[in-house]
């Protein structure tokens, strides 16, 4: 909530900026503020703090309350975590993890357990599934594939375009195009989704928000974080992304029959055999 305001700030009318001012200044000290006693310390009206409230995405006062208590009781907000070039290693630490964890819960929070079910059914019936992304979101793409086991079906991760959308012109129904765009907005991925829903293949995309990308698609997955465009700001959308995934490979993995999913403790056995030291 602390991070909404902040960057919406600048977008709202003069006298909401004096209600985000306030909220800013001493978050702690409106929790327990009335719609009243928040417009006296804004120096505004009431139904200017009503539609304060409104115009950050909350549906009133109360609502605005809540989920701000919800942010502050998250940890350290965003906005407090952002590196600076004087801060020493320990501080460089600490703000990461801090930022890591409020944006994780941020995503947390904000993700749609209906679409992730969905998600879910359709990958547990897939016949195939093709993961495909570029640059960071390549990166959760070949993670997603190397989880192939736990999905139990064929899987791919291509990264070069050419073969990308090769893959998405041959894939038919029974086939799962999983895309992957924090953005959403990047033509090459939002063709192989128009190309893939085309032959028949059922589309999932993983995005930071309700993008072009979510149009293309039968289920988006959006899975927002509190990304800052400070240059120091952890990659937490490609975090949150993969934690995602691991929800999904799991979730799959769960509903494989009894001797499925004894082949994959067989697998998680061996692997772990090799990673033994052997005596001399």
């Amino acid at each position: 909530m602390i991070e909404i305001i902040r960057t919406m700030r600048a977008e709202l009318r003069k006298s909401d900026r004096k209600v985000a001012d306030v909220v800013l200044k001493d978050p702690q000290r409106i929790l327990n503020a009335t719609v009243g006693e928040t417009a006296t310390l804004a120096e505004v009206s009431q139904p200017t703090v009503l539609r304060f409230a409104m115009a950050i995405g909350c549906r009133g006062f109360q609502d605005f309350k809540i989920r701000l208590a919800q942010s502050l009781a998250f940890g350290t907000p965003a906005t407090h975590s952002v590196l600076l070039d004087t801060d020493d290693p320990e501080t460089v630490a600490e703000k990461i993890f801090e930022y890591t964890m409020t944006s994780l819960d941020w995503a947390r929070s904000h993700l749609d357990r209906a679409a992730l079910r969905k998600a879910i059914d359709i990958l547990a019936q897939a016949r195939t599934i093709e993961f495909f992304g570029f640059g960071a979101s390549g990166i959760v793409a070949r993670d997603a594939q190397q989880k192939f086991p736990l999905f139990g079906v064929p899987c791919g991760a291509q990264l070069d375009s050419h073969q990308q959308i090769m893959i998405a012109s041959m894939m038919k129904q029974g086939d799962v195009a999983f895309v992957i765009s924090n953005t959403g907005t990047t033509r090459s991925i939002i063709e192989i989704a128009r190309v893939a829903r085309a032959n028949g293949a059922a589309v999932i995309c993983l995005t930071g928000s309700d993008s072009p990308l979510a149009s293309y698609s039968d289920v988006a997955l959006i899975v927002e974080t509190l990304e800052n465009t400070n240059m120091y700001t952890p990659t937490i959308s490609r975090i949150a992304a993969l934690v995602v995934i691991d929800i999904l490979s799991t979730s799959v993995a769960m509903r494989r029959p009894l001797e499925d999913q004894a082949r994959i403790h067989n697998m998680k056995r061996q692997l772990s055999d090799i990673r033994k030291v052997q005596p001399i």
